[in-house]
């Protein structure tokens, strides 16, 4: 049994969990008596607490943090939350219709840029996966699907109800885990959600960077931290947390390095135009984890086409009709990939604002179809025209 109370004030509400069971024990055996005898356990049923007493927030644009070990409760604290508030959506029960591609399934009534950009901050950033139907992905494109699919529906909902989650990314490669959870962080605070998440793992935790947590220590026992300013909003109306920029945990050990176009070969099939061929190669260069680590991103410069029609709109004609102009004073970005479990964490405009000036070049330009969806070389410092960018 679990009984809920709603207490809502302002920006912050909340509701206080009570959760207890009757816990049975199992048929009567030799084997069952010779433990009970050995142990000291009583062979009768028993009500025990499994969450005692707790007020737990609810905070408008933040996330709560269910944390314990298997067993100590979160998922009937989760469970007790869900039925206090029937407006909210537990990502578990999120279904797709058969056949239709999951990209018609994630935020239908928005602009197809606000479903790619969810889907992206979820884990699923290829657009190969965009067109395909919900049953042919993994389990982990499948739990990562839901979590778009409930984001698009929570915000055209009560946003003053929960999106629930348990097992948060509990499938997931860590590195992957750690980026899904420092983009909901974002997604929470930019579309103003209430996010109750329940996982076993702390790993997360500085990535989610959650206003609640709730730590279950198993036996009932339970503890709320809060993050600082959580009672008090801030001048833009958000939970001032939120508002600190911030980066992905690993970020500090990143490294670029410069690569060949050997390099780049280990992120072709990650590109939306894999087979596409990229031209004279001038400079290559390799986002990795550490020094010499695994790669996580790489952007190729190739020497730029002599004529384009938007680059003489962007720089009136300062190039046109003159190949030493363009061979000595321009370079294009003809690739940026990075690794899909990590875009979204603005990985993509770091790389590409740390690399340009390494070229020895006066302009770089890029035409790019993902631009109109990602402002990542804006972000960047380059000034777009149509889906040209120049810097």
């Amino acid at each position: 049994m679990c009984s809920v109370a709603d207490k809502r004030s302002g920006s912050v509400s909340g509701v206080a969990v009570h959760c207890v069971r009757e816990q049975p024990i199992g048929r009567a055996s030799p084997r069952t008596a010779e433990v009970a005898m050995r142990f000291g356990i009583e062979m009768r049923s028993r009500t025990v607490t499994v969450v005692q007493p707790t007020q737990i927030p609810l905070p408008r644009g933040g996330i709560v943090l269910l944390v314990g070990p298997s067993g100590s409760g979160k998922s009937s604290a989760l469970s007790a939350i869900e039925r206090s508030r029937p407006g909210g959506l537990l990502v578990q029960r999120i279904t797709f219709p058969q056949e239709a591609a999951i990209i018609d399934r994630i935020a239908p009534s928005h602009p197809l840029p606000d479903a790619i950009s969810t889907m992206t901050c979820c884990g699923l950033g290829e657009a190969g996966l965009w067109v395909r139907p919900f049953d042919t992905l993994s389990e982990g494109e499948k739990f990562r699907a839901r979590l778009a699919r409930a984001v698009g529906l929570h915000c055209r909902g009560d946003a003053a109800a929960p999106l629930l989650c348990d097992e948060f990314c509990a499938t997931l490669h860590r590195r992957a885990a750690k980026a899904i959870s420092f983009n909901l962080h974002k997604l929470a605070a930019r579309r103003n959600l209430c996010v109750v998440l329940a996982s076993a793992q702390e790993d997360i935790i500085d990535d989610l960077a959650p206003h609640v947590i709730v730590r279950l220590t198993g036996r009932g026992r339970c503890e709320i931290e809060r993050a600082a300013g959580l009672s008090q909003r801030g001048r833009s109306g958000g939970l001032s947390p939120a508002a600190r920029p911030r980066s992905i945990s690993f970020f500090h050990r990143l490294r670029i390095e410069p690569g060949t176009k050997r390099d780049y070969t280990a992120f072709a099939s990650m590109h939306y135009r894999a087979t596409d061929e990229l031209g004279f190669v001038d400079k290559v260069f390799v986002l990795r984890e550490g020094r010499g680590g695994e790669a996580l991103g790489t952007v190729v410069y190739c020497h730029a086409p002599l004529e384009l029609s938007l680059r003489n709109q962007a720089t009136g004609a300062w190039f046109s009709r003159r190949p030493d102009r363009v061979n000595a004073c321009l370079r294009i970005i003809r690739r940026l990939v990075i690794h899909p479990d990590v875009r979204g964490c603005g990985l993509g405009h770091e790389l590409v604002r740390s690399t340009m000036p390494l070229l020895g070049t006066d302009y770089v330009e890029c035409l790019a179809g993902m631009g109109e969806f990602n402002p990542v070389f804006e972000r960047a410092g380059m000034r777009r025209v149509g889906q040209y960018e120049i810097s």
